[in-house]
């Protein structure tokens, strides 16, 4: 009997240190960028799916930014494409764009979107070619990356219209090319985009899950994690080497966000089971926070 109580007194203690939380996102935007483990690992995916259908009931207006990089990989080896990277990044001709297309916009998309539906949430699939949702024009620089865009512009106006009716957007990183590329579809960094549409919404948090903890000063040290940084330390921790190789990209699409208006940036590890109600709810929280 008394275990019971202590478990019950340990469950609403953790409501109540969640309120003042709940309260102050009510009505507010958070844009999660969803990809690595956690959409390849069926137990990680349903907390995931869990949470954000949650974070949408308590009245947040949640939009669901997702990747798909080890999906497309999958379908090029099936259809005997091989995979070519530069810098990081895919490069991505007429044949592999189809592919990319086919399984960001189709089956990934579609699939996220009829989980929220199955477990009792509100989804509809998009992709930034809908509505010309993300415009963005061919990428230029040292290497050809072919149709591999940067995005220009966002109109997140029918991404409006569905928060308003209380239903999750899925979006997919394909954007509506413009210029020599006008009407096709250019690939585009998952990041990226959920940072351009996170400042385009006037969102009060972008949340980037991914497969480490965080920040850490030590990368070989899970112990090391730095839980808050200043927008303005990011340039000295790259002078330093804390910022390294993948975290660079992160936390130069969380400058893009904060410097577009976002209050705050998350860095999470998307490894754990329901890392987003920890980071979002808790004092504590689980990874690391940029404002």
């Amino acid at each position: 009997m008394n275990e019971n109580i202590i478990n019950n007194n340990d469950r609403a203690g953790i409501l109540i240190q969640a309120l003042p939380y709940i309260q102050s996102f009510q009505d507010k935007t958070i844009v999660v960028k969803y990809g690595g483990s956690a959409m390849l690992n069926e137990t990680l995916k349903t907390a995931v799916i869990e949470d954000v259908i949650l974070m949408s009931c308590i009245g947040i207006r949640t939009v669901l930014v997702h990747g798909g990089g080890p999906e497309i990989e999958t379908m090029l080896k099936k259809t005997g494409k091989e995979s070519r990277f530069i810098d990081g990044l895919r490069y991505t001709d007429e044949e592999t764009m189809d592919i990319v297309q086919m399984v960001l916009c189709g089956k990934v998309n579609k699939e996220i979107a009829a989980l929220i539906e199955k477990a009792g949430g509100r989804a509809i699939g998009l992709s930034g070619v809908d509505c010309a949702m993300l415009k963005a024009r061919r990428m230029r620089g040292e290497h050809d990356l072919g149709l591999v865009g940067e995005i220009e512009k966002v109109d997140v106006s029918i991404l409006e219209i569905v928060l308003k009716e209380g239903v999750i957007p899925v979006l997919s990183s394909v954007a509506y090319g413009i210029g020599e590329d006008e009407g096709k579809p250019l690939n585009i960094n998952a990041d990226i985009a959920a940072a351009r549409i996170a400042a385009a919404l006037g969102a009060e948090k972008l949340v980037l899950m991914t497969d480490v903890s965080g920040i850490l000063r030590d990368v070989k040290d899970e112990t090391s994690l730095i839980k808050f940084a200043a927008r303005a330390q990011l340039e000295h921790l790259k002078k330093e080497g804390v910022l390294s190789k993948g975290m660079i990209p992160k936390t130069d699409c969380c400058a893009v966000a904060l410097d577009g208006g976002v209050k705050k940036a998350h860095i999470i590890n998307g490894r754990l089971p329901h890392a987003l109600l920890i980071e979002l709810f808790t004092d504590e929280g689980i990874g690391t926070m940029i404002e």
